[in-house]
């Protein structure tokens, strides 16, 4: 492996670790940029004067710019954009009680995860607790709840076919309680609090989810394969996010965005379906004196590149996949194209996706649906709706999309960096 691959994967593979959530991500996200000398806006104030070179964050989502020193009648428009959150099971409010000596927490299922994927697993708690000033603490504990299944001696047909019952099979074993007290719910508060650096009655409100408590690995017998949480979508996150980092000032104005709650819609204020990126950009056009005509005419000279994991061809399921058009895993950034365009990819954005892989030097590939099976959908359509903005759907092919454990390749990493930086960059 190329020594400037593996110093990008281990640093992928930190902000990971340090993603357990999509709070967690936009706080990454923050660190990094703030870093490189980006300046942070807050969405309530006026903004007066605005940094060349900054960044506002919405709850689970973060849009950053970069803009050229002088905005002329021929500035355009560069956005790459990919989502924060991932399938995941989310804890409901008070949902703690005791049953056959256990201390259980209820869930939801947040998202579409292949449910089966997260029973005997470690499983951390993660989220954001909000204390009675307001203020937003983060929190990740260390690996200790367990969604357990049943022994395959007392339920034959688990072995060939494990059907789940949301409501009975998903609560997490939290800790033994033969008592039937709240012990331990009081225990995790307290550790909550703790971590917040807080006491238990400061605490008002919290957002909390399981996740794997396992860190990403390397596998595969040269250490070319990626194992971990989240790869959807934080690979195309941390890649966007370098791509604008690396990326040099241009004419033109460069936005990445990572919105939230695209696995559950998009239908939130951080999502994107929402506001966020629309005002963000109103606001930078403003403080550029543009009048609402400017405004649009710049919109109508924008490109974007939306970056969501793809289907790698699956070695054992290959029937599931089109029979001609079979993107591999280390291939290179894979385009993706649907003839209802539930990918925003046409003619027009597929050409700058041409010109952006010749400027990155890369490998790239395609994913069409296999025409029996409709596949998914992205937040690129989302994006080119609401801005009416030419975009192209693109991103790494992975194996196991929505599993609590995906896989890529890791060289796909670095390429898709280059190929984010050659698009933020496109004359």
């Amino acid at each position: 492996m190329p020594a400037a691959t593996r110093v990008h994967v281990k640093s992928f593979m930190e902000f990971i670790e340090a993603s357990p959530t999509s709070f967690h991500a936009t706080h990454a996200i923050a660190l990094r940029l703030s870093a490189a000398g980006f300046t942070e806006l807050t969405e309530s104030a006026a903004w007066d004067q605005v940094p060349l070179n900054g960044f506002v964050r919405r709850d689970g989502a973060l849009i950053a710019w970069r803009q050229p020193d002088i905005w002329t009648p021929s500035t355009a428009l560069r956005i790459v954009a990919s989502h924060t959150d991932s399938p995941a099971l989310k804890l409901k409010p008070r949902g703690m009680g005791n049953r056959m000596g256990f201390r259980l927490a209820e869930t939801e299922i947040y998202g579409g995860p292949i449910v089966p994927t997260w029973f005997d697993r470690d499983l951390a708690v993660a989220g954001r607790i909000i204390d009675i000033q307001g203020d937003v603490h983060l929190v990740t504990t260390p690996g200790f709840a367990r969604v357990s299944t049943l022994a395959v001696h007392l339920d034959r047909e688990l072995g060939r076919d494990l059907r789940v019952d949301a409501q009975r099979d998903l609560n997490a074993i939290v800790c033994l309680d033969q008592s039937g007290s709240s012990v331990c719910e009081d225990e995790l508060a307290t550790l909550l609090a703790e971590q917040a650096g807080l006491a238990v009655g400061q605490i008002v409100a919290a957002e909390l989810f399981l996740v794997p408590a396992e860190p990403p690995a390397l596998i595969g017998l040269r250490g070319e394969l990626l194992a971990s949480y989240r790869l959807d979508n934080l690979a195309s996150v941390f890649t966007t996010m370098s791509g604008l980092l690396q990326s040099t000032t241009t004419k033109d104005v460069q936005v990445m965005a990572a919105f939230d709650h695209e696995e559950i819609g998009s239908g939130t204020p951080s999502g994107a379906s929402g506001p966020f990126l629309a005002q963000l950009l109103r606001r930078l056009s403003l403080s550029n004196g543009y009048r609402e005509d400017d405004h649009l005419a710049w919109l109508a000279r924008g490109i974007a590149l939306s970056a969501d994991v793809a289907h790698g061809v699956h070695p054992n399921r290959a029937d599931r996949h089109d029979p001609l058009v079979q993107p591999v895993l280390g291939g290179g950034p894979v385009l993706k194209w649907s003839a209802p365009m539930r990918y925003a990819t046409d003619a027009v954005s597929m050409a700058a996706w041409s010109r952006a892989c010749a400027a990155a030097d890369s490998d790239h590939q395609v994913f069409v649906n296999n025409g029996n099976i409709p596949g998914g959908t992205s937040l690129g359509p989302l994006l080119a709706t609401r801005l009416g903005i030419h975009t192209v759907d693109a991103g790494v092919a992975v194996l196991s999309m929505h599993s609590a454990r995906e896989l890529c390749a890791v060289a796909d990493i670095e390429r898709f960096t280059r190929l984010s930086t050659g698009f933020l960059e496109l004359g």
